[in-house]
């Protein structure tokens, strides 16, 4: 093997593929050292309003560098960065004016606008309006409330009031530049919070969310997801799944055809009629029955995948095998220091013929990747796990593709397509190297 690696090492085809697989187990190792697995699925899992700080549907960042428009960023406007004033009516009331600036620089609207008001307060809540300043001096009141508990979202982008009142989404009417409508107006943008607070030691604060139309290294998706979480944990599953798909179906099937093979007779006509019939069984029905009836657990799924194909079709190529090297010297040596049945095929059979099976090993690998991604595109795959078929699934559910969403449906895309080209350039190299007619002089 040690000399197999040397040589694979030679083709420029081999480097690219190590390259490819190098990158996927780093990636592997970094998503389960980052994200550890109970927190991908909580992140996956849970509920918008873990995610809530998250543009809806927003296209990776470093997109902004191959556009010539100068796209938006979320901005998220605390208290850090406001001017707060309180001003003492009486003995319990007081109003609070927060100010926020806002400098304006992108050239496209935003994709949503919110406020979060953080109350503090015991029996009666306090009253509160959003004041909007534009650059050029116009002035939109709009957003009167009473803030609900200790955090209370004001979606100014859903309030069908202030919708009716401009005339319009808010994201634009309030960005809108008069000059040309379909261009956002530039410059400092003040937001007022004006609230009257009813009690001694009432108080509140308050966080002005402008939604961005790019957003972290991936995007979002349309519960305003990481599609970046999604990424990283798609390649520890998919190379798990695999390779214990290709691991076990080569392992189970070498041993069942070195047993035919060796012992012959009744043994080795029932692992052929088995493989035979098993030949005439689909895989891809079953797997969807199960998904469908029983479970659509991953790991379920493989272990079916695993029980289906203990004999499958290329026992018959393994026997081949195993037939001629039955027949040679040192497994006469072997008989005739007494040495058992299954030592001989465990110790002597299925090591010498191991070689051969590596190249058919690396290139079932993708094969099994690509067959978890179209159980998830059929909507198969399993709920819990994010990878890059739920992420396709996804995709294609919520009409990615119509509506422009190109990265949703990319992404995931090319990570499949790179892992089959790696495992495939390595495999071809292997069946090179250990096949001497195809090897290059």
């Amino acid at each position: 093997m040690k000399e197999a690696f040397k040589e694979l090492t030679r083709y420029k085809s081999a480097l690219v593929g190590l390259f490819i697989l190098f990158f996927l187990v780093a990636l592997a190792i970094y998503a389960v050292v980052a994200i550890p697995y109970g927190e991908a699925i909580r992140l996956w899992r849970g509920s918008e309003a873990m995610w809530r700080y998250n543009p809806r549907t927003a296209a990776p960042a470093w997109i902004d560098y191959f556009t010539p428009k100068r796209l938006l960023h979320t901005v998220i406007l605390d208290s850090e960065v406001a001017q707060k004033n309180v001003e003492v009516l009486s003995e319990r009331t007081r109003r609070i004016l927060i100010t926020y600036t806002l400098d304006y620089k992108a050239d496209v609207f935003p994709s949503e606008l919110a406020v979060v008001f953080k109350s503090r307060y015991d029996k009666k809540p306090p009253r509160v309006e959003v004041i909007w300043k534009t650059p050029d001096g116009r002035e939109f009141p709009f957003g009167r409330q009473i803030p609900s508990g200790a955090i209370h979202w004001y979606t100014v982008s859903q309030d069908k009031d202030l919708i009716s009142n401009l005339r319009g989404a808010p994201e634009k009417i309030l960005f809108q530049d008069p000059k040309d409508a379909e261009k956002p107006i530039k410059g400092i943008h003040t937001i007022t919070i004006k609230a009257y607070v009813f009690e001694s030691d009432a108080d509140i604060d308050a966080e002005v969310i402008i939604y961005g139309t790019v957003h972290g290294l991936a995007g979002t998706d349309h519960l305003r997801r990481d599609i970046g979480v999604a990424l990283l944990w798609g390649a520890p599953i998919a190379l798990a799944f695999g390779l214990g798909a290709s691991f076990g179906i080569t392992i189970s099937s070498i041993i069942f055809a070195a047993i035919g093979a060796w012992f012959g007779g009744w043994i080795d006509g029932v692992v052929q009629r088995l493989t035979e019939i098993r030949m005439v069984i689909p895989t891809l029905p079953i797997l969807i029955m199960v998904g469908l009836f029983y479970s659509k657990s991953i790991w379920v799924i493989l272990a079916v995948l695993i029980v289906l194909n203990l004999i499958e079709s290329s026992v018959k190529t393994y026997r081949a095998m195993f037939l001629q090297e039955k027949r040679a010297p040192y497994i006469e040596a072997a008989r005739s220091y007494g040495a058992g049945h299954l030592r001989i095929v465990f110790r002597y059979l299925i090591p010498r013929v191991i070689p051969w099976l590596i190249p058919g090993f690396v290139l079932a690998v993708p094969a099994y990747v690509f067959l978890e991604a179209s159980l998830s595109v059929l909507g198969l795959g399993d709920p819990v796990l994010p990878t890059w078929g739920k992420l396709l699934s996804d995709a294609f559910g919520h009409g990615a593709l119509y509506h422009g969403y190109y990265y949703w449906v990319l992404e995931p895309a090319f990570l499949l397509m790179a892992t089959g080209f790696g495992f495939t350039l390595i495999g071809y190299t292997l069946d090179k190297i250990f096949n001497p007619r195809l090897r290059e002089i």
